[in-house]
């Protein structure tokens, strides 16, 4: 699935495209959620990276990779569809953290 997509788009820059992860449908003691009382997800999966950010005229590759788990900022990027998936663009400083 993301060799389909990110052979579609190239994110330029310091851009990098997610498949932002589902929301815990449970809580951990096992309660059911409806939709409604879900957060936004904030834990996405790499798919596509740019080149990395321009600067000093030399180009600073990007820390994340295809296949690594980020977490992002609640209200960061731009959400795209694609084939009818979801799929969120995001700049590398909206990127908190790589989960291990």
């Amino acid at each position: 699935m993301a060799t389909s997509v990110s052979a579609k788009i190239q994110p330029l820059g310091d851009r990098v495209l997610v498949k932002v992860l589902e929301a815990e449908e449970k809580t951990k003691g096992g309660i059911v959620l409806p939709d409604t009382a879900k957060e936004k997800p904030q834990q996405a999966e790499v798919v596509a990276v740019g080149k990395g950010k321009v600067q000093d005229g030399k180009t600073i590759p990007l820390e994340v990779k295809v296949d690594d788990k980020i977490l992002f900022g609640k209200y960061s990027g731009t959400e795209l569809t694609v084939e009818g998936e979801e799929y969120l663009m995001l700049r590398e400083e909206d990127i908190v953290a790589i989960v291990r």
